[in-house]
């Protein structure tokens, strides 16, 4: 056989094979251990759900790793996936509204919150809540704010730039009360001192606060989503409450979804999505949602990438409001 002929067969027999290789990598996604990133510390929200859909996730794809970066309201960890770099294809993140808020409140951040991201799935959404402590002398939204009038209040968050701050920011701003902000390394810190009593409110969401408001250690004043929750009966919106208080247009919630650095592929994004819709459709997993007063998110893909482009632009308005722009 002529040496050009020879030669030529060889190339082409290379050039098929690399369709199968592409083939065999997507499928054989991940070739290496999943790292699961909270960008907050352990005890919170973010933490507690992320560790429940890695428990699940892994029994879909393999091993997954949760790792806690917390700082600057989630914009340290988030960051660091924007960099991307050395696994970058095996890293994802809990995102949640600090993902919108922190491009909000910090005008220099090296990264997009969506044109740098592949947006994975929205996993669930939260109404937060107004507690106070338990022994607090406020059992209701009218009489705190009457309070707020002549009193200097303190409330608690888990950090700057989460909704839970900017929920207390947008109440302090709507209602002219005289509140000062405490903010904590993420709600696994920031319950102690409103439990004990050491700050006067929160508005935290709802999953770290319904068992102690169930337990009678706190009392739930209102929760911030637009209609009531069926794991609060009885405890009425901010927006119907405070109608005739100038809260009328009060609605806060937040929500938590998976996100990748831009860089990773989308083979690998629909083997995500794939998986998690399986977490999501496990018995378990309904059960822990419905424990923690939350509610299944649908978004995925594009229509996960519009669902937080568009709560940008609420974050802005609100911290237009709240005068942290």
């Amino acid at each position: 056989m002529p040496l050009t002929l020879k030669r030529t067969l060889c190339l082409l027999m290379l050039a098929a094979t690399f369709p199968l290789a592409s083939l065999t990598q997507a499928a054989d996604w991940p070739t290496d251990t999943v790292r699961l990133v909270v960008p907050y510390a352990p005890g919170g929200t973010t933490d507690v759900l992320s560790r429940k859909v890695a428990d699940l996730l892994q029994q879909q794809i393999g091993t997954v790793v949760v790792e806690n970066r917390p700082g600057a309201g989630s914009t340290t960890a988030t960051g660091q996936l924007a960099r991307g770099g050395r696994g970058a294809d095996h890293t994802i993140l809990m995102a949640s509204p600090g993902h919108t808020i922190g491009p909000v409140i910090y005008k220099k951040l090296p990264y997009d919150p969506v044109k740098d991201f592949k947006f994975i799935r929205n996993v669930i959404e939260i109404p937060n809540v107004m507690v106070v402590p338990a022994d607090s002398p406020y059992d209701s939204v009218e009489a705190f704010m009457e309070a707020a009038k002549t009193r200097e209040m303190t409330f608690s968050s888990a950090g700057v730039g989460s909704s839970i701050h900017m929920s207390g920011e947008l109440f302090k701003t709507m209602t002219g009360s005289k509140m000062t902000h405490v903010p904590f390394r993420g709600s696994g810190e920031a319950l102690p001192a409103l439990l004990s009593g050491d700050v006067d409110v929160s508005f935290e969401n709802m999953p770290t606060v319904l068992s102690h408001i169930k337990a009678g250690k706190l009392k739930a004043l209102a929760v911030t989503s637009a209609e009531p929750s069926p794991y609060l009966p009885g405890v009425e919106p901010l927006s119907k409450i405070g109608a005739d208080l100038g809260l009328g247009d009060f609605v806060t919630t937040a929500w938590f979804g998976l996100i990748a650095d831009d860089s990773m592929s989308d083979e690998a994004v629909k083997t995500l999505q794939d998986a998690l819709d399986k977490v999501m459709a496990d018995e378990s997993f309904k059960d822990f949602v419905a424990q923690i007063g939350g509610e299944v998110a649908p978004q995925e893909g594009d229509a996960f990438r519009d669902y937080v482009e568009q709560d940008v632009q609420r974050w802005q308005r609100v911290a237009g409001q709240a005068e942290l722009q």
